[in-house]
């Protein structure tokens, strides 16, 4: 075991022998480093002031990802490049071209947001084409994640475009190689542990020894981007002892075509996930744009998403709806199971204590209508108050088959069994329309919270029927809205 996390801040060599295992980088930077550029706003993973750039080698090149500080553990930088704010100025004092943009545009006024501002926009500017989906503005999606209270967005925005309309070199791009070299001699095959006041954190290179692991210390909290998990900690207070971080198996990180279809590992993150899933539908594209922002998409796996087991989590309906298989693995041997059937009740999944999520199998979507659709107060960066998942074959003009999934409905993601039946053989018109509703109340006794009355959830999740008898129509009748300016909504 290697018993120290090593990582770069900025070009600057760090190695930490102990820390608690969900010490987070916001309080690292502003605490022993005094790095406060970086700021704390609602320290959950929202407000986006706290944002960092993380970079990692991928397939040979430097892979800059926004990341939101204040969810992310230290230990989660090992063989990586931290960037705050603070290393994009120049050696000579000059500032960065995006900082510049900022100042010329009159992109601050408090200023306080500004720093999260200007490393989104740095990662975005490292990598346009992967910051967004195909059919969205580059820009809105790299800022979804940022909140601002001063400038109306419009000044910052038109600094976005200023530095996409002319993109040169700059200086971490002339040190490539040599960034580059220093993060791969950080790589090896020795876990991690590091041990703090406040419990034990580990981190596995290999499958072989996470599953050592996971069989020694079963009671362990798993994470992947602790999007969720992180949330225990900074809003929970909770201490976690020990962790078990999955970043650095590299096993876990692939996406393979297959026979079955499409294989991706429980390692890969919500963004590549999305990436890859979107060139099977566009509405899987769509669903996953709008899976928080950047910077949660940056961090969080598709696998984390689905062991965590939320009734609200947007992937699982959508997976469900589409037959996706879940693949579990152990010391024991592997494990393959229906997404739908590892959802047993709130908290509890169909998982072993020694047992992880390997991956999770996407079949190619037949010849079927599929339309995924998700309801939330906002649209960016909001949580589900209900999502709606529909897979129907036809025979002709009738309904040959139906698979309809749906999360904030019930204490897990569900499949809506009996609303299915009801529409089998049927066409879909207003009569199929009036059955469905009628069934979906034998299928969903929904609660009432924050997000939506129980009301409300049941009255939206029927008429989503009607939406897809819209778009179904042989006249097919618009229901998303085209982009407007540098603002899309659907």
């Amino acid at each position: 075991m290697r018993h120290e996390i090593r990582f770069l801040l900025g070009h600057e060599p760090r190695t930490i022998t102990g820390c608690d295992p969900t010490a987070t980088v916001l309080d690292w930077l502003r605490g022993p480093e005094r790095l406060i550029g970086t700021k704390e706003g609602c320290n959950e993973g929202d407000c986006g002031a706290c944002t960092v750039v993380v970079v990692r080698p991928e397939e040979g090149r430097l892979r800059y990802r926004s990341v939101d500080a204040c969810i992310t553990f230290l230990g989660q930088l090992d063989g990586c490049q931290l960037l705050t704010v603070e290393h994009l100025r120049g050696t000579d004092g000059a500032l960065h071209p995006v900082q510049q943009a900022m100042v010329d545009e009159h992109g601050s006024q408090c200023g306080f947001c500004t720093p999260g501002f200007v490393m989104s926009l740095f990662a975005m500017t490292k990598d346009p084409a992967s910051s967004s989906f195909p059919t969205t503005s580059p820009i809105d999606d790299a800022l979804a994640g940022n909140l601002c209270r001063c400038t109306g967005y419009a000044p910052i925005v038109r600094a976005a475009e200023k530095v996409l309309a002319a993109p040169s070199p700059d200086r971490f791009d002339a040190s490539e190689s040599e960034t580059l070299a220093a993060l791969l001699a950080l790589r090896d095959d020795e876990t991690v542990a590091v041990t703090g006041s406040e419990g034990r954190f580990f981190a596995p290179a290999t499958v072989d020894a996470l599953l050592d692991l996971r069989a020694e210390y079963p009671d362990a909290t798993i994470v992947a981007g602790a999007t969720d998990v992180a949330l225990w900690v900074t809003k929970g207070l909770r201490i976690l002892d020990p962790v078990i971080w999955l970043g650095r198996v590299r096993g876990l990180a692939t996406i393979a075509r297959t026979p079955e279809g499409l294989r991706i590992g429980a390692g890969v993150t919500l963004a590549d996930a999305g990436a890859a899933l979107a060139e099977l539908h566009p509405d899987l594209g769509e669903l996953f744009r709008r899976h928080g922002a950047a910077q949660t998409r940056n961090a969080g796996t598709l696998g984390g998403n689905i062991a965590n087991g939320s009734p609200i989590g947007d992937a699982a309906p959508a997976l469900i709806a589409m037959g996706a298989t879940l693949h579990l693995r152990s010391r024991a041997g592997r494990r393959d199971i229906s997404l739908e059937d590892f959802f047993v009740a709130y908290g509890r999944q169909d998982r072993a204590a020694d047992e992880i999520v390997e991956a999770v199998t996407v079949p190619e979507p037949a010849e079927q209508a599929l339309r995924i659709y998700k309801v939330s107060k906002r649209f960016d960066e909001d949580i589900s108050a209900v999502l709606g998942a529909f897979a129907l074959t036809f025979d002709g003009d009738r309904i040959a088959s139906a698979r309809i999934a749906y999360g904030g409905m019930a204490a897990t993601p569900k499949r809506a069994l009996a609303a299915e039946a009801a529409l089998i053989g049927r066409t879909l018109d207003g009569a199929a329309i009036a059955a469905f509703k009628t069934a979906l109340v034998q299928d969903f006794t929904p609660l009432s919270d924050m997000r939506a009355s129980a009301s409300y959830r049941l009255k939206v999740a029927g008429n989503l029927i009607e939406r897809l008898a819209f778009e179904l129509a042989p006249q097919a009748h618009e229901t998303r809205l085209a982009q407007v300016g540098n603002l899309i909504h659907a």
